[in-house]
């Protein structure tokens, strides 16, 4: 099992490589062959895209993308004025999860997102990093060295976190159920699945075990976080926060990112290891 994306998931490509954010070349080159495989179709936006995986077809909207593609994810990768745009042309064709790559999407855009996107059934990453459930999709720039399926649910703002993590779970036989980097601009705060929501999803997996959070998801998810774990969170949780700030009661935290692993593993009942 995993959260989000799976191997079912079809997924577009809406815009390109433009200094806007991690560069949506990123998205299958980072993961090889399992982020190559899973773009089915293209929109351009604006001037010639370049860098795209060899014969990707494209076309002029999002609607007719997902028509040809069956799709059921599109990653945006275009400029932080027309972002909005982009991810509101992904609602009304009925995406189901929009991962949005651009960085620097102002604030009023993404408030306006927020409320077109109610009462829409699509799920929006706002200044995500990527998505990675190992062995089956690989979206975004997440180092893909160290990666393998398990059941270990990892959560940050950091793909080198999350790489780190990876190679220390890895020590220990673990590996990830899904890995979701959440971009460092905060845009989770304004518009779309915040971290507290991407908890709950964790908590609901049959095939998640445990969640790590590496690094700091923002102050006010921090604590927004620590108090749903507090309260409603059953699995184990492990958190590496270099600095001060809450730590909720019952959570395995430390300051040392070496330390990671050694805490999940010391968690998680061997019994459920590997993934089967």
């Amino acid at each position: 099992m995993a959260i989000l994306v799976n191997k079912h998931s079809r997924v577009i490509l809406q815009g390109g490589d433009d200094g806007s954010g991690p560069g949506c070349s990123a998205a299958w080159r980072a993961g090889g062959s399992a982020g190559r495989s899973r773009f089915h179709a293209g929109v351009a936006y604006g001037d010639p895209v370049e860098h795209l995986p060899d014969g990707l077809p494209m076309f002029g909207s999002v609607r007719e993308a997902k028509a040809w593609a069956a799709a059921t994810v599109s990653v945006i990768c275009v400029p932080p004025a027309h972002a909005a745009d982009a991810i509101e042309e992904a609602v009304e064709a009925g995406i189901g999860l929009v991962l949005c790559m651009t960085e620097g999407v102002p604030a009023p855009d993404l408030q306006r997102v927020q409320r077109r996107l109610r009462g829409s059934s699509t799920r929006l990453l706002a200044g995500c990093s990527g998505v990675v459930t190992p062995g089956e999709i690989h979206l975004g720039a997440i180092p893909g060295h160290g990666l393998q399926r398990g059941r270990i649910g990892v959560l940050s703002s950091s793909p080198i976190l999350i790489s780190l993590a990876a190679t220390q779970l890895a020590t220990y036989g673990l590996g990830e159920s899904t890995v979701v980097a959440l971009g460092h601009g905060g845009a989770e705060e304004v518009a779309g699945l915040r971290p507290v929501e991407l908890l709950r999803l964790f908590e609901a997996d049959p095939g998640t075990d445990a969640v790590l959070v590496a690094g700091s998801l923002g102050a006010d998810a921090d604590t927004e976080c620590a108090h749903w774990i507090e309260q409603w969170m059953r699995k184990p949780v492990v958190m590496f926060k270099p600095g001060l700030g809450v730590r909720p009661k019952g959570v395995a935290v430390t300051r040392h990112p070496g330390a990671m692993g050694e805490l999940v593993a010391a968690a998680v009942q061997p019994a459920c290891l590997p993934f089967d």
